[in-house]
């Protein structure tokens, strides 16, 4: 690869950067490595740091609309310093390992529309910092989380979009500011009693927390009040429940069809689960029955050695269509937040 960007921030004669991933298809909890690569410019410079930073977009509720801000929401130190001489070519490997709770950006090798992520180079030199250019990531799910999204397509469930709100879920520890929602249309057999799902993982190195928001249609539920629902997934019963009868189990009680929770499946409720009140996000615009959110806009292992690039491809498209995926996703242009534009709006 070319080296496709002088560090503009210091002038006339800068060096150039470029980084190169080793393979940018990763899963929450992998390490995702490469390396920064250097070429000094028509003089010598003494540079005081290279970090690479994980960035995405997330929507954010300001003090009169809802607007979109690119975040830098990890990040990994490449080198504490080193003097760069004129022409002078160096090659600085990285490694920064994928938080846990990373949004999911791709499936069945298509990118879930609505998600960008991307890996910024940061240059400081006398001071100065330039942030560089940004180079697409495509963050697979780990298994327990890619058969839960096969179940809801197995249902009959349409995917919908994918987006990362700032907040907390109320009762759950996470690291990151923000959570990722992925939206399904309703399937048939639950349209009676639900416009849309919204499935959010909050995932650690023993498992996954699975939170369910339902819109429920307008006169059948209390004028269409929101509803609820978590649970805890190990990651070690990712390829040894059924899923499909667990996900239909979580729907069916959610909605107020049966009262007994079909258990011996794999998953179990966690405490407080099917109490309205007892999940929301605190802050923000709120819902109702007493949801909120924390903060801001806000609402709402075992060995995962398969992965794109990593010993097994996804399904595909094709089996993504079949399972309800392919319509809401799309082959994006990942990076159309320009160099000029990311920094607005970024903490």
């Amino acid at each position: 690869m070319v080296f496709k960007k002088m560090l503009g921030a210091f002038g006339v004669g800068a060096p150039g950067v470029d980084s190169v991933l080793s393979n940018p298809n990763t899963r929450p909890g992998l390490p995702l490595t490469g390396q920064v690569n250097l070429t000094g410019g028509s003089h010598d410079v003494d540079i005081e740091h290279v970090a690479v930073g994980l960035v995405t977009r997330i929507e954010v509720d300001g003090a009169e609309e809802e607007y979109d801000a690119f975040v830098e929401f990890h990040r990994s130190d490449v080198s504490d310093g080193l003097h760069l001489r004129e022409g002078e070519q160096c090659s600085l490997p990285f490694q920064i390992v994928m938080p846990w709770e990373s949004p999911l950006t791709d499936l069945y090798g298509q990118r879930l529309h609505g998600m960008t992520m991307g890996l910024r180079t940061e240059v400081a030199i006398r001071g100065a910092i330039d942030k560089g250019d940004l180079d697409p990531v495509y963050v697979y799910p780990l298994p327990a989380q890619e058969r839960i999204l096969e179940a809801f397509g197995a249902l009959g469930f349409q995917f919908r979009g994918a987006d990362l709100e700032r907040g907390q879920i109320y009762g759950l520890h996470q690291t990151l500011p923000f959570f990722q929602e992925i939206e399904f249309y309703a399937a048939p057999q639950y349209a009676h009693a639900v416009n849309e799902v919204e499935l959010t993982f909050v995932t650690d190195p023993q498992g996954v927390h699975v939170v369910l928001e339902f819109d429920k249609r307008a006169g059948l539920f209390a004028g269409g009040h929101d509803s609820y629902g978590r649970y805890r997934i190990d990651h070690v019963n990712a390829d040894r429940t059924d899923w499909v009868g667990v996900v239909d189990g979580w729907l069916t009680e959610a909605l107020g069809q049966h009262h007994a929770y079909r258990s011996g499946l794999g998953g179990h409720a966690d405490p407080g689960y099917g109490h309205h009140g007892g999940y929301g996000h605190h802050g923000g615009h709120g819902h109702h029955g007493g949801h909120g959110h924390h903060g801001g806009h806000g609402h709402h292992d075992e060995e995962h050695d398969r992965g794109p690039g990593m010993g097994g491809v996804l399904a595909g498209a094709a089996g993504g269509a079949a399972l309800g995926f392919a319509a809401g996703m799309v082959a994006d242009e990942v990076f159309d937040f320009g160099g000029d534009g990311e920094e607005e709006g970024e903490e």
